[in-house]
This record gives structure tokens, C-alpha cells and sequence, in this order.
């Protein structure tokens, strides 16, 4: 069964919707070091895998909006681990970004343009 891996990651434009804390419920373990290309373009925010949307514990930009230097712009080549409510994102240059499930999420809560 493949899994469809998507991520989005924006820092442009203002939040949708109000972020919500990750919740003790935890979805299910969706994937186990799927590769991925993330997107970077506004900064490392926010990622979509299968239904489950999560926010980076640590957003990640260079202060203007953009990824931060070493990283791939508009993508990053790695893999993600999701985890009950954690999905960890890996790629070869050693970076490490931990997200957090956001629970009833049904979109974005930025828009890159």
C-alpha cells in the first residue's frame, strides 16, 4: 500500500486558523522513514502526511521568511518518521525538525505564495 506523503511548510501569509496545542490523542503510526520532499520555500512551519496535518515545535526561517541557510529552497529532500502524535522529519545533511500533530486539522494554517 503506498502512502502519499505531502508537505507543505509557509511562513508568508497569516494564520487560518488559531494553532492548537497537540492533544494526548494520538492518531495512529502512519509511516516509518517515508521519503519525502518537504517544502521550504516560506520557511519550515508546518507538513502534511496522509490526513494529518502538523506544526514544527520549532518553526524554522531565516528571519525574512525563507528557508534558513543549508537548507533546499523551495524543497529539502529526506524522510519523515510519524509517530503517534510526532513526525520527525530527516535528511542526509543532518538536519532534524520534530512536528507535532494537530488534532481535528483539516488544512493549513498558513498560506505560501
Amino acid at each position: 500500500m503506498a502512502i502519499a506523503l505531502f508537505a507543505v511548510l509557509c511562513a508568508c501569509a497569516g494564520p487560518a486558523t488559531p494553532i492548537t496545542e497537540a492533544s494526548a490523542e494520538a492518531p495512529t503510526p502512519i509511516a516509518s522513514g517515508m521519503p519525502i520532499m518537504l517544502y521550504t520555500h516560506c520557511g519550515i512551519e508546518e507538513l502534511r502526511v496522509d490526513d494529518t496535518f502538523f506544526i514544527a515545535e520549532t518553526p524554522l526561517d531565516d528571519g525574512q521568511g525563507n528557508p534558513p541557510p543549508g537548507w533546499g529552497n523551495p524543497y529539502q529532500a529526506g524522510t519523515v518518521t510519524v509517530s503517534g502524535s510526532q513526525a520527525v522529519f530527516r535528511d542526509d545533511n543532518g538536519h532534524i525538525v520534530t512536528f507535532r500533530a494537530r488534532p481535528g486539522a483539516t488544512g493549513l494554517l498558513k498560506t505560501c505564495s
